[in-house]
């Protein structure tokens, strides 16, 4: 699986590109693109054909320009993809806008992170421990700091209880997106799969020598499972709250 690094790319231009503050020249005809659409055409490239797919010239293609002049907006993918990781960020929303308490915003941005890696699964093949650090990004976790702010946690706790809560989902997400492709693959969903299996399982699975196995699979566990991402969340979280409780007031 091909492997990208956010934050790999020149640190002046990816951050003159992510915030828009190089000036543009005076002289000269008027570019014909921008670093926006540039962006967007490889975000789509990316989400229809996959993170391998992506390449300058084929970007190139797409925008019906040659691969060379593209290079003029942006120099290189490892840019490129440091701009896209900023456009995906501006899609989910601010934390401190959503409605609810503390528990209620998290919650929403943890389903609506699960929905986002769905309609751009590349993301999940960018290491992002070094982020791009863009406006859309830098904006939403000053909004996720303030929305978690006064409610128990020093600072350090706040960006902590981000990290394990963006960990979380991000792992979520990675089982999540392969059960989907495999369902898009072989037609079964991953309960189809189990009971497909189920009568031979029934032979092979001995009660003696497995007995706690063949117990959960006699109970229906595996081709009727829970919702894990929503059980997982809602633990994590009861976690974090039983925290605040057990400190002052």
């Amino acid at each position: 699986m091909t492997t990208e690094y956010s934050g790999s790319g020149d640190p002046k231009r990816s951050l003159e590109l992510l915030w828009g503050t190089r000036d543009r020249p005076r002289r000269g005809p008027k570019p014909r693109l921008t670093v926006q659409q540039i962006t967007r055409a490889a975000v789509d490239i990316a989400d229809a054909e996959g993170l391998p797919a992506l390449s300058m010239r084929r970007v190139a293609e797409r925008l019906g320009v040659a691969a060379m002049s593209l290079y003029t907006y942006v120099p290189g993918k490892a840019e490129l993809i440091d701009l896209m990781l900023d456009a995906v960020a501006g899609e989910t929303p601010l934390l401190d806008g959503l409605a609810g308490d503390w528990r209620a915003r998290v919650e929403l941005w943890a389903r609506e992170g699960l929905a986002s890696h769905h309609r751009h699964p590349w993301v999940l093949q960018v290491a992002t421990v070094h982020p791009p650090m863009g406006p859309n990004e830098v904006a939403w976790g000053d909004s996720a700091l303030r929305a978690l702010s006064g409610i128990g946690l020093d600072e350090r706790e706040i960006v902590a209880v981000i990290n394990a809560v963006d960990g979380y989902v991000r792992g979520a997400a990675r089982k999540s997106v392969d059960a989907a492709r495999v369902q898009q693959h072989t037609g079964l969903s991953d309960e189809q799969w189990y009971s497909s299996r189920a009568p031979l399982l029934d032979e092979l699975i001995d009660p003696v020598r497995y007995p706690t196995m063949r117990g959960f699979h006699d109970a229906g566990v595996f081709d009727d499972p829970i919702d894990d991402f929503e059980f997982g969340l809602q633990r994590l979280l009861d976690g974090i709250e039983q925290l605040l409780r057990a400190r002052p007031a």
